[in-house]
C-alpha cells in the first residue's frame, strides 16, 4: 500500500456532474467553509482516492485524519462539524423526520435519476423517466406549503433535491407549467441561493444553459 499524501485542509474529491457530489457542495457552500475542491473524473480516478476510500468512489472527503465516503454522512458529519447555519432541526422527532424524507428522496427520485443517467435500453429509460417525472407531478402540491421543502428554513433534505431538480433537462424531463407551479417556484428559490451557485461545477452550469 502506498504512502497517502497528508493535506493540511478539508479536501473534497468531487465528480463534477454527479448529483450526490453535488449535494455535498450545496452543504459546502451554505456552510462557507474552507475547502479544496478537487474535480475528477471517474474514468480516471487518482490513486490517492483508492488510498482514502476502500470502494475507490466519488465522492470522498478528508478533514485532516478523517477520510469520508458516503455522501449522506459527509452532509450529516458537515451540520455538526460546522452548527452554523444548522442544516438539520435541533428536536430528535423532527430530525428524524428530515431524515425519512432524505430517505424517500432516495428510494422515489434517486434511483431513476441513477437509472437514466446511467444509460441503457430506451424503453427501460423512457420507464425511469415517466416514474420520476409523475412522482414529482404528485409530489408538487407539497412545496406549496413551506418555502422549503416541509420546512421554513433551507435544510439537508432542500440540499438533496435541489441538484435532481437542477439535472431535469439532462434527465429529458419536463414539467407541466400548470400541474407543478409549487415546485416551478421552489425550483426558483433554490437555484437563486448565493450558496447554490457556489456549489455549481462548470459541467452543471452547462446542463441549464
Amino acid at each position: 500500500m502506498g504512502v497517502v499524501t497528508k493535506r493540511s485542509s478539508m479536501t473534497f474529491f468531487s465528480d463534477p456532474q454527479d448529483h450526490y457530489s453535488h449535494r455535498v457542495r450545496i452543504v459546502l457552500a451554505e456552510k462557507g467553509v474552507t475547502v479544496d475542491v478537487v474535480d475528477v473524473d471517474p474514468d480516471n480516478m487518482l490513486d490517492e482516492i483508492a488510498e482514502l476510500n476502500p470502494y475507490n468512489l466519488l465522492p470522498t472527503m478528508v478533514d485532516r485524519e478523517l477520510s469520508l465516503y458516503d455522501p449522506a454522512i459527509m452532509m450529516e458529519y458537515l451540520d455538526e462539524r460546522f452548527p452554523h447555519p444548522p442544516l438539520l432541526p435541533v428536536y430528535p422527532v423532527a430530525r428524524a423526520q428530515s431524515r425519512l424524507f432524505m430517505f424517500r428522496i432516495q428510494s422515489d427520485w434517486c434511483v431513476f435519476v441513477d437509472k437514466i443517467l446511467a444509460g441503457g435500453k430506451p424503453a427501460e429509460l423512457e420507464k425511469a423517466r415517466k416514474a420520476l417525472r409523475e412522482s414529482l407531478i404528485a409530489a408538487s402540491p407539497i412545496f406549496a406549503e413551506k418555502p422549503y421543502f416541509m420546512s421554513d428554513e433551507f435544510t439537508l433534505v432542500d440540499c438533496c433535491i435541489a441538484p435532481v431538480l437542477w439535472r431535469l433537462p439532462v434527465l429529458g424531463i419536463e414539467l407541466p407549467e400548470k400541474q407543478t407551479k409549487p415546485i416551478q417556484k421552489y425550483m426558483a428559490r433554490l437555484f437563486e441561493r448565493d450558496s447554490f451557485k457556489a456549489s455549481l461545477s462548470d459541467v452543471e452550469r452547462e446542463m441549464r444553459l
